[in-house]
């Protein structure tokens, strides 16, 4: 069945100089002079004074590990699991994830705040649907079920096992007498690795408002990052927070997780304060049991072809006799555009013709967005102040069939600090914002990770040394500089999963795979010459950055005129570590670029070393 046009209103109800305006004062007054300076790391306070400490699994002790192995993986998210899949794939078995966490998933196992889902269709998110044959229990699932098929992955293809968590990277540093990079720990470890992938993740490093006087406060006070169910009463599995009845709660953010837990809150709290400094966009959210007829229909290759057609839809144009499999808010704006076209016999037209026609559907679509506020908040004031002025894609764009009407209920209040760009200060008893006082028995932040911040602040790693002691953090001081977006020239035998340069895929999950496809194919070509080094030449590195920043679509412009958010760094004007700056030709191409490369077979652009014979 063919996905139809969404019910967007009509182009001449939309006045879109006038929103212009009115998105540009929305983004002036949150902005703030060095937003990252606004954020600080969950370091001493409260239950979350190390970040790396784990509230879901107790840590065993253990004797510090001075193990020499082929290849460590850091990180058993999505990333790493992929990159361990590939490895396995390729033969490597000698090679084993590291994580702070207490086992694999990455922000699925941090995460288990009430109501956490797939905010996209499980479908495309979950990867090696058919590899594996697991099939998601409904179209977003949720956090348990993710984090259970990661772990499920790693068992499958046999480096469960192998795995070392509950131990945080604090060193990494290239040894050039024994060609191995130095791993060490908060656990005391030495770690003596031939290869590393830096599969670090997006969203693993908490962040917090840095505001005045949280020390003082005397009541609970966590990261949603690390919920406290001991505190709140419930579970991962069964969120009944029944500890809260008597209970003020102010959540701190408004964005993906807000979303989902505010209902949850709004239950059984006392009284909730959600507070807010930028609405989201919360569109429905038909969440249906997996089809079995559906998945008996299924043909081989179905996932491939699904999430190649998801990324069309959200990052870059629907075909003209494609339909839209995925058929929702990620993908509305060009599935309207495509059946536009398609009504008018696809007329020829230029980019800028096609950007316009772009912008006036992306106006439609948050009008719609915005309407729905006032079909389900009762209140027009409150409601106005839920709505979202901005482009679709300035923030992450959300569904939810229970947030807005969570705020027709006489215990929940909205707190709008937008005017101050946040809460101003905590006090013992509670918080102030707007210069009024409200008492407060637990604060928690739902205020994110840090994204495309200074790469320090996102990795945690004290110290990353190349060659002659190089700090990777220094030389990627102005933005990554590297060769297909996967190793650096003075950095031998490693290896980036993330957003670093190359192509970008609207499903997290196949980006990720992807690049660890072709980490896996280098290290396993250097296992088979015996190479102890493979580096990309200063040559081949700068020539890829510069044909790559030459030739790349970047999104600079378009988020600076978003209101602040993780997106943009906090409202920075550059954006070195831009999540969506991707490869000129897309990602199709990109994939065949990178194909290519390795069908060859000489690797060309890499300088690989044997070990000098013995005498």
């Amino acid at each position: 069945m063919s996905c139809k046009p969404s019910d967007v209103p009509p182009a001449e109800e939309i006045d879109i100089e006038s929103l212009r305006k009115r998105y540009a004062h929305e983004r002036e007054r949150r902005l703030f002079k060095d937003g990252e300076k606004h954020y600080v790391r969950p370091e001493g306070v409260g239950p979350v004074a190390d970040y790396s400490i784990d509230p879901h699994t107790e840590m065993a002790p253990r004797e510090p590990i001075t193990d020499e192995i082929d290849v460590a993986i850091l990180g058993a998210g999505w990333g790493g699991v992929l990159a361990g899949y590939h490895l396995a794939k390729q033969g490597i078995t000698d090679f084993c994830n590291i994580d702070t966490a207490g086992d694999f998933g990455g922000v699925w196992y941090w995460n288990r705040y009430p109501g956490i889902q797939c905010d996209n269709e499980s479908y495309c998110y979950l990867p090696l649907l058919e590899e594996t044959g697991f099939m998601p229990s409904k179209r977003f699932a949720d956090g348990e079920e993710i984090q259970g098929y990661t772990r499920l992955i790693a068992e499958k293809f046999g480096f469960a096992d192998r795995a070392i968590f509950h131990t945080q990277i604090t060193s990494l540093v290239w040894d050039e007498d024994s060609d191995r990079w130095r791993i060490g720990t908060n656990r005391g470890d030495d770690i003596k690795a031939r290869f590393v992938i830096m599969a670090n993740g997006v969203l693993n490093m908490p962040k917090l408002p840095a505001i005045e006087g949280m020390e003082k406060f005397k009541g609970k006070l966590f990261h949603s990052s690390r919920w406290d169910y001991d505190y709140t009463g419930g579970s991962w599995q069964d969120p009944k927070l029944d500890e809260l009845k008597d209970k003020k709660v102010a959540l701190v953010g408004t964005g993906a997780t807000a979303i989902q837990a505010v209902p949850h809150l709004a239950q059984w709290c006392e009284h909730l304060y959600v507070v807010q400094r930028t609405p989201s966009s919360v569109d429905a959210r038909p969440n249906p049991p997996t089809d079995q007829d559906w998945i008996a229909s299924l043909k081989p290759g179905w996932q491939a072809e699904r999430q190649a057609n998801f990324h069309r839809g959200a990052m870059e144009t629907f075909k003209p006799d494609e339909d839209d499999l995925v058929c929702d808010f990620w993908t509305e704006i060009n599935r309207n555009l495509k059946l536009q076209f398609e009504a008018e016999g696809w007329p020829e037209i230029t980019p800028e013709e096609f950007l316009a026609r772009r912008e006036v559907m992306d106006h439609r679509v948050m009008e719609r967005m915005r309407r729905r506020v006032d079909d389900l908040v009762s209140d027009p004031e409150l409601a106005e102040r839920l709505k979202p002025y901005y482009n679709f894609m300035c923030k992450r764009p959300l569904s939810s069939d229970a947030y807005y009407p969570s705020f027709n209920q006489d215990n929940v209040s909205l707190v709008d600090v937008s005017e101050t760009r946040g809460l101003q200060q905590l006090t013992e008893n509670g918080f102030i914002a707007n210069g009024e006082e409200h008492e407060a028995d637990c604060i928690i932040f739902a205020s994110g990770f840090e994204v495309t911040s200074a790469l320090e602040r996102r990795w945690g790693i004290d110290r990353i040394e190349g060659r002659n002691g190089v700090s990777l953090y220094d030389f990627w001081s102005e933005g990554p500089r590297t060769f297909h977006g996967a190793m650096a020239h003075g950095f031998p035998n490693q290896f980036y999963v993330g957003y670093i340069q190359g192509g970008i895929n609207a499903s997290v999950t196949e980006h990720f795979g992807r690049q660890g496809e072709h980490a896996a194919y280098i290290i396993a070509r250097a296992l088979d010459r015996n190479a102890t080094v493979v580096e990309p030449t200063k040559e081949a590195a700068e020539s890829y950055t510069e044909h790559f920043l030459a030739t790349q679509v970047t999104t600079d412009e378009f988020l600076n005129i978003c209101p602040p958010s993780y997106f943009s760094n906090e409202g920075a004007n550059s954006h070195a570590w831009n999540l969506f700056r991707q490869w000129g030709n897309g990602w199709d191409d990109f994939v065949r670029f990178l194909q290519n490369w390795r069908d060859s077979g000489d690797l060309e652009g890499l300088e690989l070393c044997q070990p000098e014979p013995v005498e």
